[in-house]
């Protein structure tokens, strides 16, 4: 679209941004950095090859890791357990990053937490230690039993596990469990473990999703029919401009960085809306480029950057459709020309005009209020928007995690629509998903819903009824674990009760269970608050080889760009004793089903390919040719509807909404109320700590701090270094508690203040989540600051 698309009475102004200013503040924030702790370096380079040579040392992962690296996600070899981004079909000579070669340091590790371990050290004792020390321990060699007598695990055969297992779930009604599965376990494990919970009788299957993109789930569907992303890794060297909006690339997907360089080098243009400076969306050296290590060169990522307020996403992309709509209007009042996709909302959309209506009815005074912004800054980035022929949309748990987070992605949405970005090539809607497979188990059946799930094909595979009742998510379970209606608990890998809200209240009651069971890789918090009958099964890590009856084994994971990739491992096992979670999960089944002749576990356990060939038949529009497809380079497409142009959603057409608000908090704005903003450092990947070095923000060496503007320190009275607590401000009269913060200035807007998961959940009410999908509200909690 030609310059002369602009608003009336627009003069004409640069694309560099003039400086961010924050309701309130008095100086741009930029002129507060030399007070604040930052990271002047840029995202990768030598700070990530540092990074990694401390990472190695402290892990000891042995000579065997080289070859690993070398064949990590490239076809053929082994998939990143670290977060879920695509693997291209031509990879890089090293197609791995700083964290996703942390986590495989971490899985390949010569620690071992051995059954003397266990002798030696109480649980209760163990409660006391940090997350990062569990983590130290290195990877679980042994079936464990926890002995509530000595307030200790000790060692148990495979044998008295399942049947002891079995026994406790035979015992109760299968409605009472609940079937917890992290986003780490592959396609073959998920379809397993759903199968078994559906012919056990129930359909409780939270997962790590729950806790971060279900809002994309529910809210991405209900407005387009496609509960993930629509585009493909061929969009990124086709687009123009890419939005991005509360997601952190350079800790949590550093290979992003690589297609976002390239498209900065083409000439495309990137937006970034976060609360926080991250690094990685502003520079980034390629470590695999020798003339960007040696001479310094660096690629500038985002054109615009500015800091939302937290919660402010729905009135910063209202003011971005304001202006759009007002360029339209212009260009098409003064040149006879559309800025809008006219034909494209004609033909697939509804609700156009109640959306213009009520953007049209807000003022500007209020969109700047809410989002921190102003306008001048909102129209900059909208006409990036009505500049670029073709536009991608990238956002995290930054839109997520709110309690109005499925209005955020509605208004995204409404923005994509206006300009037919959605359905095209170069364009489109791209969710940035957490955990290497919390997308694809989703595929495959792993779903509280009995809706999102072919349930009548799964009954004529394999001749049972299956429940037909809605199951219990994250919350739900929660709540039913909290009023001891939930009987047990098994966890496919994870660290739920360190995830979740409301920590303390839950881990008071969770030993009211009847049974807990963790499988796991390593230890960690969760498995030290324990039922009455309680398992701990170390289970083999996805980087070494699953020896069954036919030989070695493929597993298989979906990426975010809903590609099927096959992953072999060939590391020898952590310890002899150890089971692959399919191995697992169907031992669990044979010791608590009654006998089926089409529920084949032994066989399936024998051989991952058959598990393969029954998925094919329970979704045979995605997963057609399964085994004969595991290696094909990129990943095999499994399609999706909305990027065709075919609308799933209830009126048959992709829906614009009107924006009900412009603020995503559940809590409105009080005297010495703070929104919170929770944080992932770049050493940790979820809930696993790998160490103390925040590089990318400058913090080093801890995680107990609460960062804050330097103004806001000066208005509250408080100092710099001085120790100080958080208190939940949420207006429920329960008093919820962290303590032993440093006050630490950082470049944040004006009365937000930000601190690290997971040791703030404890704040997060567990009420306190998206109205639609349930996913906790973390990323713009009410506090108090308390001394």
């Amino acid at each position: 679209m030609p310059s002369d698309a602009s608003a009336p009475n627009d003069p004409q102004r640069s694309d560099a941004p003039e400086e961010p200013v924050q309701p309130g503040a008095n100086r741009p924030l930029s002129e507060m950095e030399d007070e604040t702790v930052h990271y002047d370096g840029s995202a990768g380079g030598w700070g990530s090859v540092g990074s990694l040579a401390h990472a190695l040392a402290r892990d000891l992962p042995g000579p065997a890791v080289a070859d690993t690296l070398r064949r990590q996600n490239k076809p053929g070899g082994f998939m990143c357990v670290s977060c879920a981004w695509t693997k291209p079909a031509k990879p890089h000579p090293f197609e791995f990053c700083e964290n996703g070669a942390k986590a495989t340091f971490a899985e390949m590790t010569k620690r071992r937490c051995t059954p003397d371990f266990f002798a030696e050290h109480t649980v209760t004792d163990l409660k006391g230690w940090k997350d990062h020390d569990l983590e130290m321990q290195g990877r679980l060699t042994h079936p464990m039993r926890y002995d509530a007598g000595t307030d200790r695990y000790v060692p148990c055969t495979w044998e008295e596990a399942f049947a002891a297992i079995g026994a406790e779930l035979k015992g109760i009604d299968p409605k009472t469990a609940v079937f917890y599965a992290s986003g780490r376990a592959s396609l073959e494990t998920a379809y397993l473990y759903a199968l078994f919970a559906r012919m056990y009788g129930h359909n409780n299957l939270p997962d790590s999703s729950n806790m971060c993109h279900e809002t994309t789930s529910v809210g991405l569907k209900s407005v387009i029919g496609s509960p993930v992303g629509t585009c493909v890794l061929s969009d990124f060297d086709q687009c123009d401009a890419i939005f991005f909006f509360g997601q952190n690339t350079g800790s949590n997907s550093p290979r992003l960085l690589h297609p976002l360089q390239e498209a900065v080098k083409r000439g495309a243009k990137i937006v970034t809306f976060n609360p926080v400076r991250e690094r990685g969306l502003e520079v980034f050296k390629n470590p695999q480029a020798p003339t960007e290590m040696l001479t310094g060169q660096e690629t500038r990522i985002s054109t615009l950057y500015f800091q939302v307020r937290a919660g402010g996403d729905i009135a910063a992309i209202t003011g971005l459709i304001k202006h759009v709509l007002a360029a339209d209007a212009h260009s098409h009042a003064t040149h006879g020309k559309r800025v809008l996709d006219t034909d494209f909302i004609a033909q697939h959309t509804t609700g156009f005009e109640a959306m213009k209506a009520k953007v049209d009815a807000t003022g500007w005074e209020a969109i700047e209020e809410e989002s921190g912004l102003t306008r001048d800054e909102l129209e900059q980035a909208a006409r990036i928007y009505i500049e670029a022929d073709r536009s991608i949309a990238m956002y995290g748990m930054g839109l997520t995690q709110h309690v109005h987070g499925s209005d955020n992605i509605a208004a995204l949405t409404n923005l994509w629509l206006l300009k037919g970005n959605i359905g095209r090539d170069g364009a489109g809607i791209s969710p940035v998903r957490g955990h290497s497979n919390v997308q694809g188990q989703r595929t495959v059946g792993i779903s509280e819903k009995p809706e999102l799930v072919p349930l009548d094909r799964i009954a004529e595979q394999f001749g049972f009824e299956p429940p037909r009742d809605e199951g219990l998510n994250t919350v739900k379970a929660c709540e039913k674990i909290l009023t001891g209606e939930v009987k047990a608990f098994i966890g496919l890998g994870g660290n739920f009760l360190r995830a979740i809200p409301e920590r303390e209240r839950m881990e008071e009651a969770w030993p009211r269970m009847r049974l807990t069971v963790q499988i796991a890789t390593k230890l960690n918090r969760s498995h030290l608050i324990n039922g009455e009958v309680a398992y701990l099964l170390p289970c083999l890590g996805r980087s070494e080889e699953d020896r069954q009856a036919s030989g070695p084994q493929t597993v298989t994971v979906e990426d975010s760009l809903s590609c099927i990739h096959g992953s072999v491992g060939k590391n020898e096992p952590a310890s002899e004793h150890l089971k692959s979670e399919v191995a697992i999960v169907a031992g669990l089944a044979r010791a608590t089903l009654s006998p089926n002749p089409k529920a084949a576990w032994e066989a399936w356990t024998a051989d991952y390919a058959t598990i393969r060939s029954l998925i094919q038949q329970t979704y045979p529009d995605q997963f057609d040719r399964f085994n004969e497809r595991l290696f094909t380079p990129g990943g095999f497409y499994r399609g999706n509807t909305a990027r065709e142009r075919i609308w799933k959603t209830k009126s048959g057409k992709a829906q614009f909404t009107a924006p009900e608000r412009l603020n995503a908090m559940g809590v409105g704005d009080a005297p010495e109320r703070w929104r919170l903003i929770t944080m992932r450092s770049n050493d940790q990947f979820n809930t696993t700590i790998y160490g103390y070095s925040d590089r990318l923000r400058g913090i080093e060496g801890t995680r107990d701090v609460l960062l804050m503007n330097p103004e806001d320190i000066a208005a509250a009275g408080l100092t710099e270094g001085q120790v100080v607590g958080l208190a939940s401000d949420a207006e429920d009269g329960v008093d919820r508690r962290v303590g032993g913060l440093t006050v630490t200035p950082f470049l944040l807007p004006r009365g937000c203040i930000g601190s690290y998961y997971p040791e703030m959940n404890p704040l997060i009410p567990l009420w306190y989540h998206d109205q639609a999908s349930k996913t906790p509200a973390a990323k713009s909690v009410p506090v108090r600051i308390v001394a």
